[in-house]
């Protein structure tokens, strides 16, 4: 009678939540977005160009600054108003290299074609062509992916794509358009988490509980991200980026409201991992022994997930740390107070975010063990005429279980 009662409350509140969504996020998602594109921006007037010919090469001095690699470049752009019309560039004779990349004719590169009052037209270096080496390295995923996980990675592949799309085609769009970040982000946090673990695991009662905890988890991590963004004051202009698109945005962005954002779909990618292999623990257990009654079970599965959050936790922290090392170096070369460090924005920022998303981590794993230890006890004959329609039993050894 108990177990009913849990179930029917669990029933209820994931119709409402289905349903709220269908009659209000559904019709949000598929509203047009009409923006209005900046007449410039980054990447603007950029075309690809083929090396032709290396007219001049050598080291030169600029400064004080130790000597580098400099070539005189005729180049052809292979797109855009004047493709095939040669130009001649200059990369590192007048400005310092960081780099010490030798071209040669065949290879591509980005360049910008600028005209002056007078219609003279002018190239200038901008980049290396790299495209056709990362879809070298994405196809060395794709067929790793396949080849470890098979039908599971196929659906991981579906699902990161669908998560690529949410992203590019719903999220970023209505931003730009001037909407609230918060509710933008939770509309498609919502509308991955529906269906990227789906597609991956499956219609059934461990992608269920997944699915469950991770709203849950996701609805503590915004709650800490919104109270402690007040709390530091943050406004979200820490990142210089931010202040860019404030320039170039055609709509008042809310700069806060797109920290606390970003917050909420960046905690998504870190949870996912966490409560599915949480939830494939509680099940794994319960298979191997279904003798443990659910008080065992969730002490058991909880081991299990104190590691696995210590590790992914340290992961986190490393991840954020490795990609402010620049600029943690450039800081410590100043002679700065590193105690005054955390009060900066732009560190502040990256604190708040590691803290808060390590916090959502830490009780995802009590919440998906529960949740998952509860199905998982009623995986073969719990919730009675609801059974079939929950999807595929997880058990291998459904029929071994009596004893």
């Amino acid at each position: 009678m108990k177990n009913k009662t849990i179930f029917i409350l669990f029933t209820l509140l994931l119709v409402i939540g289905i349903a709220a969504f269908v009659i209000w996020g559904v019709p949000y998602f598929f509203s047009p977005v009409e923006r209005v594109q900046t007449e410039s921006g980054f990447g603007s007037g950029t075309v690809r160009a083929e090396v032709t010919l290396v007219i001049e090469e050598g080291d030169i001095s600029l400064g004080d600054n130790p000597p580098q690699l400099y070539q005189i470049l005729r180049v052809k752009p292979l797109d855009g108003e004047y493709a095939g019309i040669e130009f001649e560039i200059d990369n590192g004779r007048r400005q310092v290299r960081y780099d010490d990349i030798h071209l040669e004719p065949g290879d591509e590169l980005l360049i910008s074609i600028t005209q002056t009052p007078d219609g003279t037209l002018n190239a200038y270096f901008v980049d290396y062509v790299r495209s056709r080496a990362l879809l070298v390295l994405l196809g060395f995923f794709v067929v790793a992916i396949l080849a470890l996980a098979g039908r599971k990675g196929a659906g991981s592949l579906l699902g990161l794509a669908f998560s690529l799309l949410v992203v590019i085609g719903y999220i970023i769009p209505h931003i730009l358009d001037g909407e609230d970040p918060v509710r933008v982000s939770i509309i498609g946090a919502a509308i991955l988490l529906s269906l990227t673990l789906y597609l991956t695991y499956g219609w059934n009662l461990k992608t269920h509980a997944a699915v469950l905890s991770m709203l849950m988890a996701l609805i503590i991590t915004g709650t800490l991200a919104w109270i402690f963004v007040g709390a530091t004051k943050l406004t979200g202009n820490g990142d210089e980026n931010a202040l860019f698109l404030v320039q170039m945005a055609q709509s008042s962005i809310n700069l806060r409201g797109l920290l606390l954002g970003g917050m909420i779909v960046g905690a998504l990618g870190v949870l996912d991992d966490l409560v599915i292999t949480q939830a494939s623990a509680v099940f794994e257990l319960h298979d191997a022994n279904p003798d443990l009654n659910l008080l065992s079970l969730y002490g058991r599965a909880a081991n299990i997930g104190q590691d696995h959050v210590a590790a992914t936790v340290n992961t986190l922290v490393m991840a954020y740390a490795g990609s402010a090392l620049p600029m943690l170096l450039v800081f410590s070369m100043s002679k700065g107070n590193f105690a005054y460090l955390v009060n900066f924005s732009f560190i502040a920022e990256e604190v708040v975010r590691t803290l808060v998303g390590s916090l959502g981590l830490i009780a995802a794993v009590p919440i998906t063990t529960i949740i998952a230890a509860y199905f998982a006890m009623n995986n073969d004959e719990g919730f009675g005429a609801m059974r079939p329609f929950l999807g595929e039993k997880n058990s291998k050894r459904a029929g071994h279980h009596h004893h």
